[in-house]
């Protein structure tokens, strides 16, 4: 035992005894040290761990040292390594698979979050290995017909939701990794990132009424439908947005629930919808799926969870503000019964006929007015905010849609056609919204893949620098700067004039 123990915990030589695998850094000295602290972590604490860490350590050196910015991939390798809870599977998919490793380096340059976040759940690195991985997912239907096989396997509730929750960072992973190495445009990886959503919003209400059926019965009436909003309901969402939803059923005030502890439909529903967003957002052992924003339900945060269609069309027809109606042109049913989804496309469609345009138009420009107050843009880089931004952008062709009597919910790009089909866009006009609304949601998406926290240009390593400049055509972050700025005041300047500001 003295022997081994001697072995495994001997000093190892200083950088004067031997070459040291970090001797091409620039500072060859902090990166030894930095890689002798590592032998302190959770991740090599065992024998087999540290044996295996030996013989990769040369190719991870050489890796990080190949990279733009050597010194900032180590830092991120470094949090990667402090994050695992255990080394010995990943340290020896390394050694067994370089293309792993490479991938991994890579993640360290570009995409610090990402690296960070495989640190804590480093079992996705697995799905690497699968076959496909590099291929574009399918679409929402096939993701969902793939999930749903899986759940089939599994009886228990409980293990249903980490599993979704496994399935779903799996398929985020895949969609992020193939944004940063360019196989996937922006545009791809926005409408995927949305079919990984619904595919698990799909597949999970099932899931979640049969749980609830156990105790209280079927569901009364016609069923329990998901309203998707916002950036899902366009299928336009990146990796770290939340879901805007709105929850709707339809059954009789007075229907009641025919289980073992029978509820009458509202108290049934409401109960429904507890689980089913305690499904979504809590933190089981595999973690959050989504994060919910059920504001833009009728009475927003005062109103009930659970709505009912009756309730839903009425209040739309007849009390909404203009700006719960222009949230509308952006509405998608993703989950529930058809008859129900139809029902629901319909009350929308019926809530955003013959509207004053003058009141569209003037109240259109007063929330733009304060969303600009309690929004300002912080820098350019804050693509979301100010004039000309992502949201402006938005709210521009939303109100147009109002106008020309439109309510099908559709992308930026796809809304500009339908409006310069309309005559609320000329030509020019809606390729100056489109070609702006898509340079600043590329660069949102890859800050979202890459990076935590706020958008700003200090916080662009070599890395991602390298991957916006692809994304993006532009040969340098000045250049893109400059792209950016001025694109978002000729989107600003047009939409000035569109609104009669």
């Amino acid at each position: 035992v003295e022997a081994v123990s001697t072995t495994l915990f001997a000093p190892e030589p200083s950088l004067a005894d031997r070459q040291s695998p970090w001797a091409g850094f620039a500072d060859a000295a902090a990166a030894e040290a930095r890689a002798r602290h590592w032998r302190r972590l959770p991740a090599l604490r065992s024998g087999r761990a540290t044996e295996f860490f030996r013989r990769i350590e040369p190719r991870i050196a050489a890796r990080l040292g190949e990279a733009l910015s050597p010194d900032d991939a180590l830092l991120s390798f470094d949090s990667f390594l402090r994050r695992l809870p255990a080394g010995v599977q990943v340290f020896a998919l390394f050694d067994a698979n370089p293309t792993l490793l490479e991938l991994m380096v890579d993640l360290c340059s570009r995409a610090p979050r990402l690296a960070e976040h495989l640190g804590q759940r480093p079992d996705v690195l697995d799905v690497v290995l699968a076959p496909g991985f590099f291929d574009l997912p399918a679409g929402a239907d096939h993701l969902a017909t793939e999930l749903e096989a899986d759940l089939r396997e599994i009886g228990d509730y409980e293990r249903m939701l980490d599993r979704i929750r496994i399935w779903s960072r799996e398929q985020q992973f895949r969609v992020g990794v193939q944004l940063l190495q360019g196989i996937a445009t922006a545009e791809e990886a926005r409408r995927a990132y949305a079919d990984i959503a619904d595919a698990s919003l799909r597949t999970l209400l099932p899931v979640t009424v049969a749980e609830h059926s156990e105790r209280y019965g079927p569901p009364p009436g016609e069923g329990l439908a998901v309203l998707a909003m916002g950036g899902l309901g366009v299928r336009e969402i990146t990796a770290t947005s939340d879901l805007d939803l709105i929850m709707i059923y339809d059954a009789p005030p007075e229907a009641v629930s025919t289980g073992l502890k029978p509820l009458a439909a509202p108290v049934y529903y409401a109960r429904l919808i507890k689980s089913f967003i305690a499904a979504l957002t809590a933190p089981t052992a595999e973690g959050v799926l989504y994060e919910v924003d059920m504001r833009l339900r009728p009475s927003g945060r005062q109103g009930p969870v659970a709505t009912s269609l009756r309730s839903f069309a009425r209040y739309q027809a007849e009390d909404a503000w203009t700006w719960e109606h222009l949230a509308l042109t952006r509405a998608r049913v993703v989950a529930g019964p058809a008859p129900l989804a139809e029902a629901i496309r319909a009350a929308i469609t019926a809530s955003l006929a013959d509207l004053s345009i003058d009141k569209v138009l003037r109240d259109t420009r007063e929330m733009r007015a304060r969303i600009a107050s309690a929004k300002p843009r912080t820098n350019v880089w804050d693509v979301k905010a100010g004039a000309g931004g992502m949201l402006d952008i938005d709210l521009c062709l939303q109100a147009g849609t109002l106008v020309t009597g439109g309510a099908v919910p559709a992308g930026p790009r796809e809304m500009g056609l339908a409006l310069r089909a309309a005559g609320w866009l000329d030509l020019d006009a809606a390729g100056c919204l489109g070609r702006s609304h898509d340079l600043q949601s590329a660069v949102q998406q890859l800050f979202r893949v890459a990076l935590d926290g706020a958008i700003e240009r200090e916080r662009i390593g070599p890395g991602l620098a390298q991957t916006l400049m692809r994304a993006s055509g532009a040969r340098d972050l000045d250049t893109l700067e400059a792209r950016l700025e001025a694109d978002m005041a000729a989107a600003a300047a047009l939409i000035d004039r569109q609104l009669d500001v």
